[in-house]
């Protein structure tokens, strides 16, 4: 639990660092072209689905990885490393929300009390970071916003992805979305390196190569381990470390200012996300 909070929880700054030389969707696109060879050979032996799942499948390779994927990376460009890692751990809130609708699971008053103090707990933070050092530092209103769409899409992804890896196994699931997710996003980098300049660093190549194997193909693994050797909610908790280690991450590469609102904010989004978690769950394995 802790590799995964401190592998995860360095994502964020990492992406920062790759998107310094890299426009968003390209960044994106070369990310995905590593992991998808990679997770296409881990489950090479599990491959086949049903005609009928194709649908699906595209669709969740959409909505997780060119919505949500893509959508983080337009968002941690457009904020401080910090800012954006608040604002991604945010997720578990949003399925909170979308596992009520979907499931029609009730949610407490406590939950709800959750939820509003996790996005009071956003403005903060996103008031409070000030304007950094430098352009890589300053957050700005579309970034947040990129962020929350972010945030949006891959809770989906983690709910829908549920339904069908509980029908037709995670492997295939995992890795058929995920390459649906880079043919889609392909033509959009290909339209965004006519326009602007891309530049293949040290530093951008091993960010690729991190978010590629490490967080996208090893992570996945690692957190499946972690959901059949614990309790799932105990397997959850790593949510609440990795601000801990992106923040951290966050002020040393970039010297991001955290003031005392931005505290405040973080404090508030950590506990709106502990309250939206709390209270009893269904034991359906949809749930």
């Amino acid at each position: 639990m802790f590799l995964l909070a401190l592998m995860w929880g360095l994502s964020i700054p990492i992406t920062k660092l790759g998107l310094g030389t890299i426009p968003p969707m390209t960044f994106t696109a070369l990310r995905f072209m590593v992991a998808v060879p990679l997770f296409m050979f881990l489950a090479r032996r599990e491959l086949r689905v049903p005609r009928k799942a194709i649908p699906s499948i595209i669709g969740l390779g959409v909505m997780g990885i060119t919505l949500g994927n893509v959508a983080q990376s337009f968002g941690v460009q457009g904020t401080s490393a910090s800012v954006a890692t608040i604002l991604s751990a945010t997720i578990p809130v949003f399925m909170v929300i979308l596992a009520a609708v979907r499931f029609k699971q009730a949610v407490t008053r406590l939950q709800w009390g959750g939820l509003v103090a996790a996005f009071f707990g956003i403005a903060l933070v996103a008031v409070g970071s000030g304007s950094g050092v430098d352009d890589m530092s300053k957050t700005t209103v579309a970034g947040v916003v990129w962020m929350l769409v972010s945030a949006v899409g891959i809770a989906s992804y983690y709910i829908w992805s549920a339904e069908l890896t509980e029908k037709y196994g995670l492997m295939p699931v995992a890795a058929w979305n995920m390459l649906v997710g880079l043919l889609t996003v392909l033509p959009m980098a290909g339209w965004e390196m006519t326009r602007q300049p891309v530049e293949i660093t040290v530093e951008a190549f091993a960010a690729i190569t991190y978010l590629g194997v490490m967080v996208t193909v090893v992570g996945l693994i690692l957190w499946l381990y972690l959901l059949r050797a614990v309790p799932a909610r105990v397997a959850a908790s790593v949510q609440y470390l990795q601000p801990v280690f992106g923040i951290t991450a966050s002020a040393f590469l970039f010297g991001d200012k955290l003031g005392l609102m931005f505290a405040a904010g973080v404090a508030l989004v950590l506990a709106g996300l502990g309250l939206a978690a709390s209270g009893k769950r269904a034991d359906s394995s949809s749930a």
